[in-house]
Order: structure tokens, then C-alpha cells, then sequence
């Protein structure tokens, strides 16, 4: 997509930096760009104003644990003005929410898998409509190699092949009857990667690259400090900070 290679462009430097510092830069870049926003496009003379009465109301409500039906008057009320606030708070999300979106996506294809290294041995496979039979053949060129036969029988509607090749983009090929379906798989020394996943129509439900989740920060459950987590951690740290040192409400 024509916005990818422009953000690949406007990245370009951050692309050189390990990754966990290149998630932290772009994950300060939106905050403040989300800060400075909404400091501009909103009261914000009203906006803390509200938020005082809603912190006051949380009090009184607190204070009325023995009064259920004036802790219930003042909850309705609590939420009438912070129902006030999040109107207000809207405009800054609608203008920022197409940018961010495009940003999150171009991440996604950046950061969420490591790449596949020039004679590193790489799963494809190929899923398959349910009942599936018979065999297919995947068909290669010369910069890829086939470890484990190019014809495979289908079984529990899949088939998959182990590959390696030499450094660049290569279109992968993959016979099925009288049918054909493409993949393209990126080979190289950086960590780039095209989408693993294509999607296809036919009985050839999908073709996929096994690539391996980067882990960016390797803490945490599992795969919880990914690209999205790593983002989320430290965009909620600069979120809070800058809203302070900006007096942003």
C-alpha cells in the first residue's frame, strides 16, 4: 500500500534503532501528538472543571454508603457530567483516529513478527476447505530450496513445506488441481517481513508463512510484551506524564 512505503520512508531512522527503542519513540510521538490535540481543540477552562465536579461527585457517593437513594440521585448525576465530558473529550478522537489507525497497521507489519534470514529454514503451509483430499505441489524459484519434497498429501486440511533461500522477494507458487494460488515470502538480513497470511478464495482457504512472534520486551505472560503490549505499557506511562507537565484535563 502506497501509505505503508511512505511510513517506511518517514520511519526510516527509527528502523535502524533496536526495536524496543523504536516502539518507545513512536509510542511518545502519538501520545504528545494526542496531547497536544487535545489541548487545542478543546475547553480545556471546562474540561478540568468537569473533572473536578466528577472527582467531587465520586466523593460525595462514597460518603453516602448508608443513603442508597441520594448516593443513587448524585451517581445519575456523576454521570450526566461525565457523560458531558467524554462529548468533549470526542473531537480530539475523531481527528486523530484515521492517523493512528494507519500508524498501528503499518506497526503491525513492521514489529509483530522476526524476519526470515538468508538460508534460515522457514515454514509455509497451506489450509484447506474442510474435507479436502488429494495432494498439492508447490512450486518454487531457484533462489528457494525444498528440504522436505515439493508434493504434499493433504491432511487435516493442510499441508506444509520446509524452505530456505537466498536474500530477497520471492513469489511462491502452489498447485492444486486445476487451480493456483500465489504467496510471496521476503528473505533478509533485516528484519523485515511481508503479510504472512494471504488470503485466497476457493478450496485453498489461505496461505501462510510461520513466521515467529518478536518478543520486543521479554517479561511478562507469554506474548503480552509484543509491539501492541510494549506500545500499550509505555504509551499509558507518557499519556499520564504529559497530560501533567502540559496541564492537559
Amino acid at each position: 500500500m502506497a501509505y505503508y512505503d511512505f511510513l517506511n520512508i518517514a520511519f526510516a531512522p527509527l528502523l535502524k534503532l533496536p526495536v524496543v527503542w523504536a516502539i518507545l519513540i513512536l509510542s511518545l510521538m502519538i501520545s504528545l501528538i494526542i496531547i497536544v490535540i487535545t489541548k487545542y481543540t478543546t475547553n480545556q477552562a471546562l474540561m478540568k472543571s468537569l473533572k473536578e465536579e466528577i472527582k467531587n461527585h465520586q466523593k460525595q457517593i462514597k460518603e453516602l454508603k448508608n443513603d442508597p437513594s441520594k448516593a443513587m440521585e448524585l451517581q445519575k448525576k456523576a454521570m450526566e457530567v461525565n457523560m458531558k465530558y467524554m462529548m468533549h473529550s470526542l473531537r480530539p478522537t475523531l481527528i486523530t483516529f484515521i492517523p493512528i489507525i494507519l500508524i498501528f497497521g503499518w506497526m503491525s507489519s513492521t514489529f509483530a513478527y522476526e524476519g526470515i534470514k538468508p538460508s534460515q529454514e522457514f515454514l509455509v503451509m497451506v489450509f484447506f476447505e474442510k474435507d479436502a483430499s488429494g495432494s498439492i505441489e508447490i512450486i518454487i524459484p531457484e533462489e528457494i530450496k525444498v528440504i522436505d519434497g515439493k508434493i504434499k498429501k493433504i491432511e487435516n486440511s493442510q499441508a506444509s513445506w520446509k524452505l530456505r533461500g537466498n536474500e530477497g522477494e520471492h513469489l511462491l507458487e502452489f498447485s492444486y488441481g486445476n487451480e493456483k494460488y500465489q504467496h510471496s515470502v521476503l528473505i533478509s538480513d533485516s528484519n523485515k517481513y511481508l503479510n504472512p497470511i494471504t488470503k485466497t478464495s476457493g478450496t485453498v482457504k489461505s496461505i501462510q508463512t510461520a513466521h515467529k512472534k518478536r518478543v520486543v520486551m521479554p517479561i511478562g505472560y507469554k506474548d503480552w510484551f509484543g509491539w501492541l503490549g510494549t506500545y500499550i505499557l509505555s504509551s499509558l506511562a507518557f499519556t499520564i506524564a504529559l497530560r501533567k507537565i502540559m496541564k492537559v484535563y
